[in-house]
């Protein structure tokens, strides 16, 4: 499939998101006048003039910042915690904070222990049970404290311990999980089926439900500012109570921020009214799908948007990008000291369509269709999509994918099918979208015009680190000093034998550019031809080498491997009948294997606070839905247990058997390739086989940059499931989306081939040269040639070149035969050569024409062909003259 078009799509008129259907009242005008409805102007200035009274977006950012923190906590689901920290709220808290209150006109600034804000802040998400709670309780409403700096954090924590040891010295300030069986405490006064243990319970998924890392961005949080405002402008003018309004992800985050500063919260909405009726909140579910169908229909006529964009979800936890991606927040990188690796940064795109479609000639309408492609790193991608043949009122999502941000941008182009043999399209108009112009907008979306009176809205998220992914290709041998086995590196030597021999492998990123070059050794001592042999390392000798940086070429493809070296990886005394293999890593680490009961893998660190896991399979993150027994041999699976993921986290998978790799931002790279290649050296040894090409001793020739490179490119769409390279790359087909060009292309066969012929023919060519040589020489003793290179060159040339009678028989034949077409190359008479061809030519149209016609007189003249209804009536029968023409010469050359 490589240069074809993916997958041709028709956007149908008839699906609910097109043309059809009745919500608003904007949608029945629209609809009862046929035309396109403008955007109301007055409702895009009332709702410019909404307001709030905090910092949404760092309010939201800091928000997220706490529900980041609380991932993987009991604190969460346990109910036991969760009620311990109910009591510390209900009791300690609160009364404490009150009386803070009442002494002061604003809202003290001291933050709680993360327990007991926790429970605070789910409370405030349903600001009317927490208003009349407060009244009942303390006649006054406790608003949280609007802190959204990271030192006055530290600050209002610090002092608020302070107050705490004094007032309450028997209670610990912070809940100290570990030192209690929270599987038979007993919480005297506090009931399960409290008000406060069912908020809690409900919205211990918050944290999962915005856990994508794009959303804590600021030009995210400024655009979801914008788009809550208009929501809240939208819920204020609707007349119609009886439906719902279903808010997006962003939406609803800036709505629970809103709503966890309760005492803002209600001055900025006085005169509106609650809001949590007449829309779904968090935890809720849309009673039918007209909700969320007139949701988008009232937004679309007010505002002439998409209400979904890129990043922007009903329901974030089942979008495709929690399924295909292993990204996550991470904090640090701890490559970014390797200069010549470079991390990757992955955005989700969505493009939109809208308006009219012109279709002036019957003909040419069914042939129109749009295209799009990424603008570079992957250069095949095409996918089609054909045009409506009705107007699209509302704004449909054509085009959904996940870009690496070094393609640039998208580019869609409006074509035609053509009417020729050929089929080839023509190109009408071409639009781009870049992700620089993109992520200028305070949007992130652009809207263009396309041809036919349409609009086309491009929107992305936020570029966000993805994980790294590397692949180690066979490369050239080289010597002690990591110069390649070569007479140019002999020469500059001054032809001093290279001591020593390493297996060398050159490491390639996502787009093809060496980072580092992976050595091995296997060989010690010089190697001169006759005079030594070489002799092979033990196995404790065989060291594994990462140094990092790309080959200094000093001649075409011969060069030397860079001198820093930033990793070994060195194997114990091998002991076969203990059926295992120990490896001692420089990054402090030991990888023990053993494969007496099935292959299994250890890794140790003492100076870890953490455990570490190396498994066989695909597995958490990155496990598929139907694993085939042999493709999960090839990998092992790096899990790391910390405190904040107590459960395991996959931060690198590898594939020992095609040398590939995917980890983390906060994995060492140095440790997954010395791992990946220690694993492959073993199990070659256990095997006694090459295994993943091992032992090859030449680069081959991989896929030009910008093709199609590793991972640019993934689509969401089940169409494109034949596509193995518009996938993640463990799914399936491992073997062919990292397969090489001469993998695959039979050009390279061609090549291998015509490289075997010439290296022949010179063959051939030098041993005439030698024995018209020796000839020479024996005729007329040449003074200036010793009689012992006579002897030498007899000596070798019988050793070399003995052949039978039967070969010497042969090839003079071949001599023959080409002297005798020397001789028809040089002929004399071209004229009836060419004369003669003339005439098989004519021939063989005559024969063409009585297929078709049924009978063509002999006396046919030639002039004929050159007349204008002749071109005609043989452009018109074009492809079955070609067709008719090969048969007919296949027999007349048979004949």
């Amino acid at each position: 499939m490589s240069g074809g078009n993916i997958g041709l799509a028709f956007i149908s008129p008839d699906s609910s998101a097109s043309c059809s259907g009745s919500g608003s009242p904007l949608d029945a005008e629209r609809n009862s006048n046929g035309k396109n409805f403008p955007v109301p102007s007055c409702l895009i200035e009332d709702a410019s003039k909404v307001q709030v009274s905090v910092d949404l977006v760092s309010a939201a950012r800091r928000f997220l910042c706490f529900l980041r923190c609380l991932t993987g906590s009991s604190l969460l689901h346990h109910p036991a915690v969760i009620l311990r920290a109910i009591r510390r709220y209900e009791e300690i808290w609160l009364p404490l904070v009150a009386n803070i209150s009442t002494d002061s006109s604003s809202s003290p600034m001291i933050l709680p222990p993360p327990d007991v804000d926790w429970v605070w802040l789910c409370h405030c998400l349903d600001p009317e049970s927490y208003r009349k709670y407060c009244a009942a309780r303390f006649g006054l409403l406790i608003d949280r404290p609007v802190i959204i700096d990271k030192e006055n954090e530290e600050y209002a924590s610090g002092r608020c311990r302070e107050i705490w040891e004094i007032r309450h010295p028997s209670e610990p300030f912070d809940l100290e999980i570990d030192d209690y069986d929270f599987a038979e405490t007993v919480v005297s006064g506090i009931d399960i089926r409290s008000d406060i243990f069912a908020l809690v319970a409900r919205h211990g998924d918050l944290c999962s439900f915005f856990a994508d890392p794009f959303v804590s961005e600021t030009v995210y949080l400024v655009s979801g500012r914008r788009r809550y405002l208009n929501f809240r402008h939208l819920l204020k003018n609707s007349a119609d109570g009886s439906l719902r309004m279903v808010p997006t992800s962003d939406i609803l985050l800036m709505f629970l921020t809103h709503q966890s500063f309760p005492g803002i919260y209600f001055r900025d909405l006085d005169g509106i009214g609650n809001l949590g009726k007449r829309m779904v909140g968090f935890g809720d579910q849309a009673s039918s799908k007209e909700e969320a169908e007139r949701t988008r229909r009232v937004w679309e006529a007010a505002f002439d948007e998409p209400y979904e964009r890129a990043g922007v979800a009903m329901d974030p936890p089942a979008s495709f990008a929690r399924v295909c991606f292993n990204w996550e927040t991470s904090d640090s990188d701890v490559n970014r000291n390797y200069k010549g690796l470079q991390p990757r940064f992955f955005i989700e795109v969505a493009v939109f369509l809208k308006g009219k479609w012109e279709q002036n000639e019957s003909n040419n309408s069914n042939k129109t269709f749009l295209r799009v492609r990424t603008v570079r790193c992957h250069k095949e991608l095409k996918l089609d999509v054909l045009t409506p043949k009705s107007p699209c009122q509302h704004w449909r999502k054509t085009w959904h994918l996940f870009c690496e941000f070094g393609t640039k941008g998208i580019m869609i182009e409006v074509r035609q099918h053509g009417s020729g043999c050929l089929r080839s399209s023509k190109l009408l108009k071409r639009i781009y979208f870049y992700w620089n112009d993109l992520l200028r907008s305070t949007t992130l979306t652009l809207v263009q015009e396309i041809e036919f009176e349409a609009r086309a809205l491009s929107s992305i998220t936020p570029p966000i680190q993805a994980p790294y992914l590397l692949k180690c290709v066979p490369d050239c041998v080289t010597d002690d000093s990591g110069a390649m086995i070569s007479d140019v590196i002999l020469r500059m030597n001054r032809y001093r034998p290279q001591e020593g021999r390493w297996l060398s492998r050159t490491v390639l990123d996502h787009a093809g550019k060496e980072c580092f070059i992976i050595c091995t050794r296997v060989g010690r001592g010089f190697w001169r031809r006759g005079a030594e042999t070489p002799a092979l390392v033990k196995w404790e000798d065989r060291i594994i080498e990462l140094r990092e940086g790309q080959w200094s070429y000093i001649a075409s493809s011969v060069g030397t491997a860079p001198q820093k070296i930033i990793g070994t990886a060195t194997p114990n005394t091998e002991d076969s009948r203990e059926g295992n293999a120990v490896w001692f890593l420089s990054t402090g680490d030991v990888l023990t294997m053993q494969w007496e009961h099935g292959l299994s893998f250890k890794l140790v660190n003492e100076n870890l606070d953490h455990s570490v896991m190396l498994l066989q399979g695909r597995k958490l993150n990155y496990q598929v839905k139907e694993p085939n027994a042999e493709e999960e041999q090839q990998y092992v699976t790096l899990i790391r247990f910390t405190t904040d993921n107590p459960e395991g986290k996959a931060t690198a998978l590898l594939n020992w058997k095609l040398q590939a790799v995917e980890f983390l931002p906060e994995e060492d790279a140095v440790l997954v390739l010395l791992l990946n290649m220690a694993i492959l050296r073993t199990i070659s040894r256990i095997r006694r086989e090459d295994v993943g090409d091992l032992l090859s001793r030449r680069r081959v020739r991989e896929v030009g940059p910008g093709i199609r490179d590793w991972g640019s490119v993934i689509l969401p769409s089940s169409s494109y499931h034949q596509f193995p390279h518009c996938k993640p790359w463990y799914w399936s087909k491992a073997d062919e989306v990292l397969a090489s060009a001469e993998a695959n292309d039979w050009r390279s066969l061609n090549h291998r081939r015509d490289r075997r012929r010439r290296h022949r023919r010179k063959e051939r060519d030098d041993m005439k040269v030698r024995k018209k040589h020796l000839k020479r020489s024996r005729r007329h003793k040449s003074p200036y040639v010793s009689s012992s290179s006579y002897a030498d060159t007899e000596n070798s040339l019988d050793s070399r070149h003995e052949e039978s009678s039967h070969s010497r028989k042969r090839k003079h034949g071949d001599k023959l035969k080409k002297e005798k077409h020397r001789n028809r190359s040089h002929n004399p008479k071209p004229k009836k050569r060419e004369a003669k061809e003339v005439q098989n030519l004519l021939s063989t149209i005559r024969c063409v024409f009585n297929a078709l016609c049924g009978f063509v007189p002999p006396d046919w003249p030639l002039s004929i062909l050159f007349t204008t209804d002749f071109v005609l009536f043989f452009l018109m029968l074009l492809p079955e003259i070609m067709t008719i023409f090969c048969m007919a010469r296949i027999s007349y050359k048979f004949l």
